[in-house]
């Protein structure tokens, strides 16, 4: 590079000095008098000749200056075929001022540099291709939106959403279908409608992607808006919604080992392919419905998860994920009774779905309402004897084929409330999922997930309790299972999609101590919230309106949900089942942002 710069000055003073020579020569010419012409007496040169000898001096000089400039022109290619290469060091090892980092960042060494002539004055797209700043770029240029920290990508997560939606009853869940407590048609919320506008599933996070000693590691965070508000007038005067935390996750993978731990999709979510944690790599369906669809498995939990990948078709998984002793009465679904002697045991003990204390009341035999009070502990107020322990493996032979089993087992512990305190009672439950979907057609997809269990409905959205208490304190684990099913298009700009969702909870009943009430789930006389199955059918549309990956994108969707569900028991004219139709409509605006290659 120095040779090359001292070359260009060496031709820059030789130019100089020929034009000095050209405007000397011209003035000579002006000056010089007809009687100069000639030779003189004592025989030395005339200035007539002198000027011929210039002009011949000047005539070399041009040759010599013709070839300097092709010399030029073969270094001014020199540079165009360095260029790439060039390009390719600035991106492994940026120069200074090329990239936004809290840590200096070194100049690319003069070694490893070709010996090429220093660049020209760029053109204004060339400067900001040179700059390795894409917000210079042009603006039609397909340049992610990130933010790069030394050797690390972070990228924002999140769009922004506006969701009128309505349903023919009152179901008073907000904007996410409670699946198990759609009103009847014999009471009051049965026979009116609703009609709302909502914000709360706009979602903010981030990613942070590097590279370290030849581990791989992605930080994930999101949070939604949809977290419950001390407020009770928030459609009054100001709709001050409460964020909510999704996730909050690190996994690093090094070869074929990988590690991930926090709050993650739980491992008995489906997977689209491989047994990835990030959002778009799972199965959760398209739907707007911010509690998916009946039948789905999934939770959001903390947990540790190991990873062992084989080869790039196949993925074995195992995680220690937060248990949970369930025993109804979340998202609609609808608790076990318990024996009269151990009602103590809700909230305390076994977890009722309930918000930071207090309980709900219990229905008896007699179906009469039996009142009692109990210190509801809310998050993680319940003991719980050891993590859920999940298996996963999955199997991707192609893009356009995934298969996957999972396996789990969940352990429960209660202990006698009366004396000796010592007595405990347990019980180990789990269960198995099948999964798979598959490309059957280009741009066309079809789905299965298959699910069965002995003590872990809690994992469909807590429509079924895990256990019910009999009469000795002992655990009894209910049966139940599901099944979500679907298939998702995509022609050209928009994505169609239409699942069925089911859910079958078993009946499980004991005597209470009097030897004549009935209790457990399901029984004669059980409240008609006790469900033995919920049924969905739904459809929609997404259709993107315009993208950008500099600016985002904005979609406006489209949903249709029929929702059934059918009681164990049916009291003498009251109605068999009930359903409701819900529509959603929602307007989007995504974040910009993807992730660069590593």
């Amino acid at each position: 590079m120095k040779s090359n710069e001292t070359f260009r000055r060496h031709a820059r003073v030789l130019l100089a000095g020929l034009v000095l020579g050209a405007s000397l020569l011209n003035a000579a010419e002006d000056i010089t008098t007809p009687a100069a012409t000639t030779t003189s007496a004592s025989g030395n040169q005339s200035p007539s000749d002198e000027i011929a000898q210039l002009r011949a001096l000047l005539a070399a000089q041009q040759k010599q200056l013709e070839s300097l400039q092709h010399a030029v022109e073969q270094q001014q290619k020199l540079i165009e075929k360095t260029a790439d290469s060039t390009n390719a060091l600035q991106t492994l090892r940026p120069n200074l001022g090329s990239v936004a980092s809290i840590t200096p960042v070194l100049p690319v060494p003069a070694a490893a540099m070709p010996a090429i002539p220093a660049y020209p004055a760029p053109r204004p797209q060339a400067a900001a291709a040179a700059s390795g700043n894409p917000c210079e770029a042009g603006p039609d240029a397909a340049t992610p939106a990130y933010l790069r920290l030394g050797n690390t990508c972070i990228v924002p997560v999140g769009f922004m959403d506006l969701t009128p939606f309505w349903r023919d009853k009152n179901a008073a869940s907000s904007m996410g279908s409670n699946f198990g407590s759609i009103p009847y048609n014999n009471a009051v919320n049965g026979n009116i409608s609703e009609y709302h506008y909502s914000m709360q599933n706009s979602r903010l996070g981030l990613r942070v992607d590097g590279d370290w000693k030849g581990a791989h590691f992605i930080g994930y965070n999101e949070f939604d808006f949809n977290g419950t508000s001390g407020s009770s007038s928030l459609a009054v005067s100001n709709g001050a919604i409460v964020p909510r935390l999704r996730l909050f996750w690190v996994d690093v993978r090094k070869d074929k080992i990988e590690f991930l731990a926090g709050q993650s999709w739980s491992m008995m979510t489906p997977n689209r392919t491989g047994i990835s944690a990030v959002p778009g790599d799972l199965f959760y369906t398209q739907v707007i419905d911010i509690n998916y669809v009946a039948g789905l498995t999934w939770t959001r939990q903390p947990g540790l998860r190991v990873l062992y990948h084989p080869n790039e078709k196949v993925t074995f998984g195992f995680s220690a994920e937060q248990a949970d002793q369930y025993m109804g009465g979340s998202a609609g679904g609808s608790s076990a009774v318990l024996p009269a002697a151990y009602l103590a045991l809700q909230g305390t003990q076994l977890d009722a779905g309930l918000n930071l204390g207090g309980c709900s009341n219990n229905t008896a035999a007699t179906a009469t309402a039996v009142s009692y009070s109990c210190s509801g502990q809310g998050y993680l107020g319940q003991p719980t004897v050891a993590p859920d322990l999940i298996a996963k493996v999955a199997f991707d032979p192609s893009s356009r084929l995934h298969f996957e089993v999972t396996g789990i087992e969940s352990t429960f512990k209660v202990t006698n409330l009366t004396a000796p305190l010592t007595t405990k009672h347990g019980a180990t439950g789990g269960g198995v999922e099948v999964n798979a979907n598959a490309e059957v057609v280009k741009n066309l997809r079809v789905f299965t997930n298959n699910f069965w269990s002995d003590g872990d409905g809690r994992y469909i959205f807590g429509q079924a309790p895990d256990l019910i208490v009999r009469s000795d304190e002992s655990l009894s684990l209910i049966h139940s299972g599901s099944t979500l099913d679907g298939i998702e298009a995509v022609i050209k700009n928009s994505l169609l999609y239409a699942y069925y969702g089911g859910i079958y909870i078993g009946r499980d009943v004991a005597y209470d101590a009097n030897g004549t009430s009935l209790i457990g789930y399901g029984y004669h006389g059980s409240s008609n919230s006790q469900n033995r199955s919920i049924n969905e059918i739904t459809f929609g549309f997404n259709q993107t309106m315009w993208r950008n990956p500099r600016y985002g994108a904005i979609n406006v969707m489209g949903q249709y949900e029929w929702l059934q569900r059918d009681p164990w028991y049916v009291a003498i004219g009251a109605p068999k089942a009930t359903h409701d139709n819900t529509l959603y409509f929602d307007v989007r605006y995504t974040l910009p942002g993807s992730m660069p290659k590593f």
